[in-house]
C-alpha cells in the first residue's frame, strides 16, 4: 500500500498566511470602527428627570423661573445644555413647568411681572401667565414640561 502525500507549494503556503494574517487584521481593526460607527444608534434613549430647584422657592400666583445645566450625550459627542423654565402654581399644590423659549423663532421670553405677561424682545409676541398666545406671531403657547414632586424639590422631564 503506498500513501500519498499532497505537497504544499511555497507559493500556496505563503498566499493563505497571507490571507490569514489579513483576515485577521481586518478583525482587529473593523470590528471596533463598526462598533463606534454604529454604538450610539443602539443606545436605548431615555427621558431623564431633570432637577429644577425647592419647590419653596415658586411664588404663587408668579411665574418664577429656574435655571439649570445638564450633559447630553448626543451619538458620541457630549455637551452640556441649559435648560430654563418657568414655573407657575395658583394653589401651591398643582405647578405648571414652561419653556423660556418662544415657539415662533426660538428666543428666550421674559416675564414682566407688573404687566402680568410673558414678552418676547425679538417680534414683539406676548404670552399670558399660563403661556398662552395673547399677541404677535407666535404659532403656539410656550412649550410645557411634565413635572413631578419628589421630597419637596420639582423634577421636570426632559427628552431632548
Amino acid at each position: 500500500m503506498e500513501t500519498k502525500h499532497s505537497d504544499i507549494s511555497r507559493r500556496q503556503f505563503m498566499s493563505a498566511a497571507i490571507t490569514a494574517i489579513g483576515s485577521l487584521i481586518s478583525a482587529a481593526v473593523g470590528v471596533p470602527a463598526i462598533a463606534y460607527i454604529v454604538g450610539p444608534a443602539l443606545k436605548k434613549q431615555t427621558d431623564d428627570w431633570v432637577r429644577l430647584g425647592a419647590l419653596g422657592k415658586v411664588e404663587v400666583g408668579s411665574p418664577t423661573l429656574f435655571k439649570t445645566t445638564v450633559e447630553r450625550q448626543t451619538g458620541w459627542i457630549n455637551a452640556q445644555m441649559e435648560i430654563s423654565a418657568y414655573v407657575l402654581t395658583e394653589d401651591g399644590q398643582t405647578f405648571i413647568a414652561m419653556s423660556s423659549i418662544c415657539t415662533h423663532l426660538g428666543c428666550r421670553v421674559r416675564w414682566v411681572p407688573d404687566q402680568g405677561k410673558f414678552f418676547c424682545p425679538c417680534h414683539a409676541g406676548v404670552y399670558s401667565k399660563d403661556g398662552s398666545v395673547i399677541s404677535g406671531p407666535p404659532p403656539r403657547p410656550l412649550d410645557r414640561f411634565e413635572t413631578k414632586i419628589e421630597n419637596g424639590v420639582l423634577h421636570v422631564r426632559s427628552g431632548a
